[in-house]
C-alpha cells in the first residue's frame, strides 16, 4: 500500500520507513510540534523580559531588538514541515546517539562550569537543545509503540495532540508579539495580564518539561542503543571511540566557548558535535547509519538558524549577570577594604 510512497522517498535500506511510514510520519510531526512548543514560549518569556523594563526603555529595545519580529506564515509552515520529514527519515539509531550525545554533553556543562541560581545557564541549552529534543521524543515513541497492536492509532492520538499545543503555543506567540506592549500597559487582556503576573516562570516550567522529556527519553535509547550495539560482539568498538571522541571533544568545546565566547562560537561546536558523531557511525555504523547523521546537519541548521536572535540575547543577558556579579564583588572586597583599614 505504501510503495509508491516508500519508492518517492528512496529503499527503506536507508530511510526510517522499513516498518510503516504513517507510523514514521506521526513520530516526526510530534516531534516537530515539540520543538515549534519550545520555540514560541522560548520567544515569548524572552519577548516579556524586553519588555519588563521601564515604559520609558520599551519602545527603544523593541526598536533594535529583533525577538517581536513575527516571520511570515509560509516561513514558519516550511520550517516545520521540514523538521518533520527530517525527523521523520532519521531511524531510532541514530536518533538515540543524538539524544545520548546531547545528554552528554549537558551534564558535563553542569558538572564542570556549574548553574547559576538563577539558571540562566540552562537558557542557552534550552535553546541548542531543540532537534535533540525532537529526536528524543520519536526516540521514546519508537520504544513505547515497539510491537504495539495499534501502534498508529495511538500515534494518531499523539500527533493530534501535539498538533493542539502547537497551535496554542503559536497563537499564544503571534498574541503576545503584536499585542503585549499595548495590553500589559492598559491591563484589559486576559491572557496579557497573565504573563505579566506569571510570565517570569515560563523559563523554569521549560527546564523542567524538557528535563522531563529528557529523562524518558534516557530509557528509550538505552535499550535502543544496548540493542543495536552492546549486545553485538564489537561492543568495545562502539564505547571505545565513544569515550574518547566526546571527552576531547567536550573539553575543546568548554574551552574554545570560554576563551571566544559568542553566537558564531556557539553554532561552530554543533557542527563539532554532528562531526564527530559521522566519524563515530563511519568506525562503528553502517552506511544507512552515515546517511541518516548527514540528514541530521540540515534538521540542526532548520532549528538554529531561525534561534539566532535568541542566542543572542541569552549570551547578552549572561553577560550583563556576570558583569553584575563582577562589580558586586568588587564592591565588596572594596566596602571589607575600607572598613579593615579603619
Amino acid at each position: 500500500m505504501f510503495f509508491p510512497f516508500s519508492c518517492i522517498l528512496g529503499t527503506s535500506e536507508w530511510t526510517s520507513f522499513d516498518l510503516n511510514p504513517t507510523d514514521c510520519l506521526f513520530k516526526g510531526l510530534v516531534g516537530a510540534c515539540g520543538i515549534s512548543v519550545l520555540y514560541n514560549l522560548m520567544r515569548v518569556y524572552h519577548f516579556i523580559q524586553t519588555c519588563s523594563d521601564s515604559e520609558t526603555e520599551i519602545e527603544s529595545k523593541l526598536k533594535t531588538s529583533s525577538l517581536g519580529n513575527l516571520r511570515g506564515n509560509w516561513t514558519t509552515a516550511l520550517q516545520f514541515w521540514t523538521l518533520t520529514v527530517l525527523l521523520s527519515l532519521v531511524n531510532s539509531r541514530v536518533s538515540s546517539l543524538i539524544v545520548l550525545e546531547f545528554s552528554l554533553r549537558a551534564v558535563s556543562v553542569w558538572a564542570s562550569a556549574g548553574l547559576d541560581a538563577n539558571g540562566r545557564g540552562l537558557d542557552l541549552l534550552l535553546i541548542q537543545c531543540q532537534f535533540p529534543l525532537g529526536c528524543g521524543l520519536t526516540c521514546t515513541l519508537d520504544f513505547l509503540h515497539k510491537g504495539a497492536p495499534h501502534s498508529s492509532l495511538s500515534l494518531f492520538l499523539a500527533a493530534a495532540l501535539s498538533w493542539a499545543l502547537a497551535s496554542v503555543g503559536h497563537n499564544l506567540w503571534s498574541h503576545v508579539a503584536r499585542l503585549y506592549p499595548l495590553h500589559s500597559r492598559e491591563r484589559y487582556c486576559g491572557k496579557c495580564i497573565t504573563l505579566l503576573a506569571s510570565g517570569h516562570t515560563i523559563l523554569a516550567s521549560l527546564q523542567r518539561a524538557v528535563v522531563l522529556a529528557f529523562a524518558l527519553a534516557t530509557v528509550a535509547y538505552t535499550s535502543t542503543i544496548y540493542d543495536q550495539f552492546l549486545s553485538q560482539k564489537d561492543a568495545l568498538k562502539f564505547w571505545i571511540p565513544l569515550t574518547l571522541c566526546y571527552a576531547m571533544l567536550v573539553v575543546y568545546i568548554q574551552d574554545n566557548q570560554q576563551q571566544q565566547p559568542g553566537i558564531d562560537v556557539l553554532l561552530h561546536t554543533v557542527l563539532l558535535r554532528m562531526g564527530a558523531l559521522l566519524v563515530l557511525m563511519l568506525m562503528v555504523g553502517n552506511w544507512s547509519d552515515v546517511l541518516h547523521v548527514l540528514i541530521t546537519f540540515p534538521g540542526e541548521a532548520v532549528c538554529l538558524l531561525p534561534s539566532r536572535d535568541l542566542l543572542k540575547a541569552a549570551l547578552k543577558e549572561e553577560e550583563d549577570t556576570s558583569l553584575r556579579k563582577y562589580e558586586q564583588r568588587s564592591s565588596y572586597k572594596t566596602m571589607k577594604t575600607s572598613s579593615a583599614d579603619s
